[in-house]
């Protein structure tokens, strides 16, 4: 990778302009300093140039490959569908740019785990992953007040990640891969340790969900020092994008809810709105995870969660998926020593 001009803004390529893909697009072009968009691709054309639309100087390239090779393309956005993540992420590591991948870093742990080898003999790390609730401002404020002990030693993490609806068929799997893994990762972010083990319950499902999908699902996590998280994972709520948290400790309890909205008073009644989606209920953080990804490629750094925490969700979603099939039996997360180059932040 050739030396990038000091000052110079931070040229990114980004593979994938579907929703996530065309979103981080327009966040890089608005709301981002220090970086804009030279080059998208995707396997519809012309998404691609609808997402760069008004964008100067940004091109729409027909290979992805070519995009991570191209001499005007400093770092890599990948947003592309999951079964692609580790050739493109390789190829990253390969060219020495950096990268961020939406997650999953990959749909399974090998993938991953090769991922992590490639970074170890390159003796860099340039894998960032999208786990962007690392950068939610209440997230980040649940972490730093359980830092200064403010509610003593953590016990119980009460979880709810609900959506407003899903695809038909969504597979039981799905909800385990695409939505409790963000909950997999937070939690090991939050409490500084790892999951040990992973146990599904399968509550009697929603009547208005298509298919054989079920949903919802209640999730038990242990850690190593022998805390209990519980997640509930409902993909079909209907009324729209709820996450929520709790986590109770020894002095008290950090409840964490929707951003403060307007609250309406009117008729005897007292409402606020729900979020629509994700992007919705975390644009705030995925400004910040893009700026500081930008910010820390220019500097040679890699920031947020990296492709050893990318490694260890999949693995912990691995085993919630081999879990659904053994309801109320928990299931381990095995996971090898991590690697040298992850010790330190």
């Amino acid at each position: 990778m050739a030396e990038r001009e000091p000052g110079r803004e931070l040229r990114v390529g980004v593979v994938g302009t579907g929703i996530m893909g065309a979103d981080h697009v327009r966040t890089i072009a608005t709301s981002v300093a220090g970086a804009r968009v030279s080059a998208v691709t995707d396997l519809d054309a012309e998404r691609a140039r609808a997402a760069i639309a008004g964008i100067d100087g940004a091109r729409v390239l027909s290979d992805p490959f070519g995009l991570v090779a191209d001499d005007e393309v400093d770092a890599v956005l990948v947003a592309s569908a999951d079964a692609t993540h580790e050739e493109l992420v390789l190829a990253c590591v390969q060219a020495g740019k950096p990268v961020l991948c939406e997650k999953p870093l990959t749909p399974a742990p090998e993938g991953s785990l090769r991922i992590v080898e490639a970074e170890e003999k390159a003796g860099r790390r340039l894998v960032s992953v999208g786990f962007m609730r690392r950068y939610d401002p209440g997230y980040v404020d649940v972490k730093e007040s359980l830092r200064e002990g403010v509610v003593g030693a953590p016990l119980l993490l009460h979880c709810v990640h609900r959506n407003a609806s899903s695809r038909p068929n969504t597979p039981s799997s799905g909800l385990i891969t695409g939505s409790a893994v963000h909950e997999f990762d937070v939690i090991r972010w939050l409490l500084d340790e790892e999951i040990t083990q992973v146990t599904v319950f399968r509550p009697r499902p929603s009547s208005l969900v298509v298919g054989d999908t079920t949903d919802p699902l209640l999730v038990l996590l242990g850690t190593a020092s022998g805390l209990l998280a519980d997640v509930e994972v409902f993909v079909n709520a209907q009324y729209g994008y709820d996450v929520r948290c709790e986590l109770v400790g020894e002095l008290g309890s950090l409840y964490l809810d929707e951003p403060v909205q307007v609250r309406r008073r009117a008729e005897r009644t007292r409402t606020s709105t729900v979020s629509l989606d994700w992007r919705d209920r975390f644009a705030e953080a995925y400004r910040r995870e893009l700026q500081d990804w930008v910010t820390g490629a220019a500097a040679g750094e890699q920031r947020g969660a990296d492709a050893w925490d990318g490694y260890v969700a999949t693995v912990a979603a691995a085993a919630g998926v081999a879990a659904l099939d053994k309801p109320g039996i928990p299931v381990p997360v095995e996971l090898p020593p991590r690697p040298e180059l992850y010790a330190t932040r």
